[in-house]
């Protein structure tokens, strides 16, 4: 009888498990599709999101592009500036070596007093002097147009005694022109200026005067002619006496050429 018996294997059934958990359908059955994938589902469930807006900011241009235009600008203007001083250098030179030009000379050669009196009142000085003047002009391509407007006037110290202006006239090439001046003025200081002018002449035997020329001119080159510009010229003289109708001697006279000017 125990022969018969036989000893039966139980299967374990946590061996299928795995199976039957994968038979499983993530779905069940009778629905459509899963409510965990359907966002549809869920917007019941879940209040929308609200998205927040933002303004735009526009941030400034960086300044090293500020800086650059800058230096641009700068640059471009030095390099007009260099350009223009070269031009006109090459055209100064050219002009230089075609005309070589020279600077008129002048010269005081004689003057005389005619009037140098004091008024009834004993406060006014009139004087009148005539003064003549040599201009010349040692240029070969040059003409020199003396235009109206001139001013010249005779200076004690720094006190004026009379003025007076150049003709108009036109002075041609290497030409030398000998011009009379008549100069008038009066002065308010007539004893002041009496008593300082004879106590210089017996201090040091003489008279300084300061003779002051400002002529508008206009320079032709060949055919062309610049635009107007002043010939400044000083002459200082040294007389022996101021009085009238009376031979003034001229001990000394030197004139120099004090600029061109606008």
């Amino acid at each position: 009888m125990a022969d018969h018996q036989k000893i039966h294997p139980v299967l374990d059934r946590d061996v299928e498990a795995p199976h039957a958990a994968a038979e499983v359908p993530l779905v069940p059955r009778g629905a459509s599709k899963s409510d965990r994938s359907d966002p549809a589902d869920q917007q019941g469930k879940y209040p929308p999101l609200q998205r927040r807006t933002f303004p735009v900011m526009h941030s400034p241009p960086p300044i090293h592009k500020k800086r650059s235009c800058c230096r641009r600008c700068l640059c471009w203007t030095v390099c007009l500036l260099v350009l223009q001083v070269v031009v006109i250098a090459i055209a100064g030179g050219i002009i230089y070596l075609v005309f070589r030009p020279k600077l008129p000379k002048y010269s005081v050669d004689q003057l005389q007093i005619t009037q140098f009196n004091v008024s009834t009142d004993q406060t006014s000085l009139y004087a009148t002097f005539d003064v003549n003047i040599t201009a010349r002009n040692p240029n070969k391509k040059i003409g020199i147009y003396y235009e109206g407007g001139s001013r010249l006037s005779v200076w004690y110290t720094r006190t004026k005694l009379c003025e007076g202006a150049l003709p108009k006239f036109y002075q041609g090439h290497r030409n030398t022109t000998q011009l009379l001046v008549q100069m008038t003025g009066q002065n308010q200081d007539a004893s002041g200026l009496l008593t300082a002018l004879q106590q210089q002449q017996q201090q040091t035997g003489n008279v300084p005067l300061t003779l002051r020329v400002r002529q508008p001119v206009k320079i032709k080159l060949g055919s062309f002619k610049l635009p107007k510009i002043f010939f400044v010229v000083r002459c200082r003289l040294v007389v022996d006496s101021l009085s009238e109708n009376n031979d003034i001697t001229i001990q000394s006279s030197s004139c120099k050429f004090r600029g061109i000017r606008l």
